[in-house]
């Protein structure tokens, strides 16, 4: 009997723990648009802080794979930039994404209204956190120099 019990509970603890992790574990493979980042592009353009323009497809297994490093990136220069995704696939977006003359995803743009600037950043630089912030960083600086 104290051998069926301790066997018992040893699987509740199995199912208890895998339960706990499964519900706590971060997502997996989920596609940009299950991510809540940022603010929409209307508003964007509104405000005077600069913005990161995300061009992305939720079929792309590139944007998909970058998405953790978008809200890394958001959560730290949340202050000083504000965060945009645009679905390219969004047909409210294809005259904004033709403008942008977008053509590989994912696709990202640091946009400045204020000054009329949108620069766009290599993609060889995506995966390299210390030098996409090195370029966030670097535009900061130089728009700080710039008069307004």
């Amino acid at each position: 009997m104290k051998k069926i019990l301790m066997i018992l509970g040893i699987i509740i603890a199995i199912c208890v723990t895998s339960a706990v992790t499964m519900a706590f574990a971060p997502k997996k493979n989920l596609k940009p648009s299950d991510y809540s980042i940022g603010i929409t592009y209307e508003q964007a353009v509104k405000d005077k802080k600069p913005f990161i323009a995300l061009f992305y497809a939720d079929w792309c297994s590139y944007c998909i794979r970058f998405m953790p490093k978008y809200k890394l990136i958001s959560d730290i220069y949340k202050d000083k930039y504000n965060f945009v995704m645009i679905n390219v696939e969004n047909p409210k977006y294809q005259k904004l994404v033709e403008d942008y003359s977008i053509s590989g995803f994912p696709s990202i743009f640091i946009i400045d209204k204020q000054i009329d600037n949108r620069i766009p950043l290599y993609n060889g630089i995506y995966d390299d956190l210390g030098k996409l912030r090195g370029e966030l960083d670097r535009y900061l600086k130089i728009r700080s120099m710039i008069k307004k």
